[in-house]
């Protein structure tokens, strides 16, 4: 194993399940490399390589990092299994463990029939070496015709529970189903919040997982940790970095190549013209809160923490100088101004992305049609 100095992370408990984990977890879902699932891309084609995935999540655990966050979809339990040689090396205690299911189905007639799911925990966890998980997340709200495979897999989570299998039951926060955006049209779609607190009253998760960072709508931010607050429930934050475009590791005159299998070449906000604005966002933020890119993640990261004192974020990535980056910048909290002149400055940004179209562009050349 990797030997680096740890850092100093400041801790967070996970809502009335009481799981205490550090503010900072790692998201393994870049380490699962290139992926299709639902006829769509939806993974990352600059994945790491086993090797420097193994030696970033060994870093990271030498760092502090204790939070993991995988699902069977990442790389069709590339991501687990990777995830799993370093749950081997060290005390099972002392990790938590989270990942998801519903959105591979196999053979199954649906992600959630509560054969298929017992059988995905129990890959699951055979990929992870472990006997348990600490949360296990319905990884989607779609349940089927008229919820046809809700009840059942609730009680599939609950049943899993009891039998000491998993030792927090997790769902999504308000979203949309991957595939909704191509085959239900825009004016037809339901309120997602609505779904959002319908499911909720059925599955009575303890943990949440909510995508929220600086080019979030704040409005949207507000309400759902205010939501979480209100039902004592912890929440994994997603994507706090907006998965680099928040760190200036983009450059509109060097866009990477997305590959196959890569969830960003449908989205808009990873073109050269969606990122130019975001360039000039980030250089006004610079000049608030410092140059160096590890004043860019700090921000970013404490943007997300001060939401709400039971959520922690989870931070991915492609190569081992992202890890150590990720977990040096977290120190402590900025003052609250300067968290309110960053949400304000990147609010102004997400309003300019908003105005030019929809962040998925497949969805937007259908509406055209």
């Amino acid at each position: 194993m990797t030997t680096s100095a740890p850092v100093s992370l400041p801790k967070r408990t996970l809502g009335r399940c009481g799981i205490t984990v550090p503010a900072v977890g790692i998201g393994c879902w870049g380490i699962g490399g290139p992926a299709e699932n639902l006829g769509l891309p939806m993974g990352w084609s600059t994945g790491a390589s086993p090797e420097t995935a193994a030696a970033g999540l060994e870093t990271a655990w030498q760092m502090g990092a204790r939070l993991f966050d995988t699902a069977d979809v990442y790389g069709h339990g590339r991501s687990e299994r990777l995830l799993g040689d370093l749950v081997a090396q060290v005390p099972r205690e002392e990790i938590v463990l989270v990942s998801k299911v519903g959105y591979f189905a196999g053979t199954a007639p649906h992600g959630f029939d509560p054969w298929h799911m017992r059988h995905q925990l129990e890959q699951t966890l055979d990929n992870l070496r472990s006997s348990y998980l600490d949360v296990y997340f319905l990884h989607h709200s779609d349940f089927g015709e008229d919820d046809r495979w809700l009840e059942p897999a609730v009680e599939a989570m609950h049943s899993f529970q009891r039998e000491g299998l998993i030792r927090a039951v997790g769902m999504r926060g308000p979203h949309r189903f991957a595939r909704d955006r191509l085959t239900v049209a825009v004016d037809q779609r339901g309120d997602k919040i609505a779904r959002f607190q319908a499911v909720f009253d059925k599955v009575r998760p303890e943990v949440l997982a909510v995508r929220d960072h600086l080019l979030s709508p704040a409005a949207r931010s507000e309400g759902i940790f205010a939501f979480a607050k209100k039902h004592r429930v912890g929440v994994l934050i997603n994507k706090p970095l907006a998965q680099g475009l928040l760190t200036g590791a983009y450059d509109p005159a060097a866009m990477p190549l997305i590959g196959a299998g890569d969830h960003r070449s449908r989205k808009r906000w990873f073109t050269p013209a969606a990122v130019e604005v975001i360039t000039e966002g980030l250089n006004e933020l610079r000049g608030l809160v410092g140059w160096r890119r590890e004043d860019l993640i700090h921000i970013a990261l404490w943007a997300c923490l001060d939401r709400y004192d039971q959520a922690a974020v989870l931070v991915g990535f492609t190569t081992l100088e992202q890890v150590a980056m990720n977990l040096s910048a977290v120190g402590a909290p900025p003052h609250p101004e300067v968290i309110d002149q960053a949400r304000t400055i990147m609010g102004q940004v997400q309003a300019r992305l908003d105005a030019q179209g929809e962040v998925f562009t497949d969805e937007t050349v259908r509406e055209r049609q």
